[in-house]
């Protein structure tokens, strides 16, 4: 994260100071994307596919796993829901002033069947291999998913190609992100030598509204959160033992890392060792709220720069969508976020360019959405061990 802030401020600072030269640097931006674009088909493809396949025994947890499922979904909505409120309150495209740019002038418009029918599925295998049929392309993967799933024995080569496909891919996403410092500080550069400074306001408001309600989610919505869990014991219990987690979480920037300050933080909770084990690590894989304030800040500063309403029945029920599924695409994937911003840009139709805001936005929020992320899995834990039992028992153990 260090390196990508450095890296887009030395571009920034270049097509500041050589204005219209910079724009010599944009190939070098294009190039890092072209690369992120060809890179996150078969890195999503294999990650959904071989994370799926590898479920064994979940059916034997049918309680747990269905109120887990629940409680993951109800949050992470919840936590968007908020963010669009915040968005409405402080609209940004009084911030924005980045031209439109040619082939975007149908973003937001109302979808038609056929548009619904080709966002969600293709006709053709080839199709899928284009990052405009992304959401196609996840639905397949999860189809292909569950198909080496219930294939058993037989299918037990499948799965270990589906697990090394997605081993090989991670790698090749990691040594592409190590030029994306210099990627992006080209593409940054080449974006202030045309759109100017006045770039920077945007993303200060934008900042400003995702710190202001993320801090609020994680004072405010986790204590309810805790509330419904255990009254006001679970409350007591969940700020007393959540320092460590949300320290973690900070300084490693990675729900992943943050997997086992959790699971003693959450015993120590009062949640049983059987619920802790199954939500937390999968929490930290598919639970992410943190991501869903992120996610909703990205469309709508994108739509913001190509002077788009992001208003419409139709934009935000897609936007929720959306950030569902960034929620689970991001687990398990270095540099994750990216592979949303991919899958949003493409659901809605926004050229290349609309990329590099998303990420910087992505970059920046960082450190306070990894906070959301981890720290909301214990109190998620908390709950469905609540609903789960039947029983409030951080009362009853008090």
């Amino acid at each position: 994260m260090i390196w990508l802030i450095a890296g887009i401020l030395a571009g920034s600072l270049a097509g500041a100071i050589f204005g219209k030269s910079a724009e010599i640097l944009k190939p070098i931006g294009d190039i890092f994307l072209n690369l992120l674009f060809v890179a996150v088909i078969p890195l999503v493809f294999f990650a959904i596919s071989s994370a799926i396949a590898n479920l064994h025994g979940a059916q034997k947890l049918t309680r747990i796993m269905g109120v887990m499922t629940i409680v993951f979904l109800v949050t992470v909505i919840i936590a968007a829901l908020i963010t669009i409120a915040a968005v409405w309150m402080f609209p940004l495209h009084q911030q924005a002033s980045a031209p439109a740019v040619a082939g975007s002038t149908n973003i937001g418009k109302q979808l038609s069947s056929d548009q619904i029918t080709q966002l969600f599925t293709s006709s053709e295998f080839f199709e899928l291999l284009s990052r405009k049929n992304m959401l196609a392309m996840i639905i397949f993967a999860i189809l292909v998913g569950f198909g080496a799933l219930n294939s058993g024995e037989k299918g037990e080569g499948f799965k270990q190609f589906l697990n090394a496909g997605n081993e090989v891919f991670k790698q090749v996403f990691i040594i592409i992100m190590k030029a994306g410092p210099i990627g992006l500080g080209a593409y940054f550069a080449y974006q202030v030598a045309v759109f100017g400074p006045s770039l920077f306001g945007t993303y200060a408001h934008t900042l400003s509204i995702g710190y202001g309600v993320s801090i609020f989610y994680y004072a405010v919505l986790f204590s309810v959160y805790a509330f419904v869990a255990g009254g006001v014991n679970g409350i007591k219990r969940y700020w007393k033992n959540n320092i460590i987690p949300s320290a973690t979480a900070v300084g490693t920037c990675s729900s992943i890392a943050t997997i086992p300050a959790n699971l003693d933080a959450a015993k120590k909770m009062g949640v049983s060792s059987v619920i802790a084990g199954i939500t937390i690590p999968l929490g930290g894989t598919l639970h992410k709220e943190g991501s869903s304030v992120s996610s909703i800040l990205k469309m709508a500063v994108v739509f913001a720069m190509f002077g788009k309403g992001f208003n419409s029945p139709e934009t935000i029920l897609l936007a929720l969508g959306m950030t569902v599924l960034v929620s689970i695409v991001e687990g398990g994937i270095p540099n994750g976020g990216y592979v949303g911003e991919i899958l949003f840009i493409s659901a809605y139709g926004f050229p290349p360019e609309a990329l590099p805001p998303a990420i910087i936005v992505g970059t920046l929020i960082d450190p306070v959405a990894t906070l959301l992320n981890a720290t909301g899995d214990t109190v998620a834990a908390m709950m469905i061990n609540r609903f789960v039992d039947g029983k409030n028992w951080a009362v009853n153990e008090a």
